[in-house]
């Protein structure tokens, strides 16, 4: 069963220079996907190219990644500050090809201590009765 979520994206190094008063607030790159695809196959955040555009994002390097069609080189772009069910983290983004979805991987899930529950969609994790709790390695 396939579940989507909101996700707000926010360019970071835009927020820190807001946050220093180089840049407005209202100047900091931002976007909301509604329809995000929950793929818990998925590692990380991945974005199409015209999404990493919009939001000003700097190419870092260049890796090599895991797909069901094969190994394929992607670009990891600069931070983003992404806030699900009204929980905020940051993450580095991968990029995707533009007829995809946007991807919303374990790492995130993991990240907001949010779950899939089959017949409600993504959730606050039931075990920690909707305190967000995180992993400390």
């Amino acid at each position: 069963m396939e579940h989507t979520t909101r996700i707000e994206l926010e360019n970071l190094k835009d927020l820190f220079l807001a946050e220093a008063d180089v840049i407005k607030p209202k100047d900091v790159r931002r976007l909301i996907i509604e329809d995000a695809l929950v793929d818990t196959g998925a590692t990380g955040l991945c974005l199409p190219k015209s999404f990493i555009e919009q939001l000003g994002l700097a190419p870092l390097r260049k890796i090599q990644a895991q797909t069901a069609n094969g190994t394929i080189e992607r670009t990891v772009y600069s931070e983003v500050k992404y806030t699900v069910l009204e929980r905020s983290h940051s993450i580095q983004v991968t990029d995707l090809p533009e007829d995809a979805p946007v991807l919303v991987g374990h790492m995130i899930l993991e990240a907001l201590d949010l779950c899939v529950d089959m017949r409600k969609g993504l959730i606050h994790n039931p075990a920690h009765d909707g305190e967000w709790m995180t992993k400390i390695l």
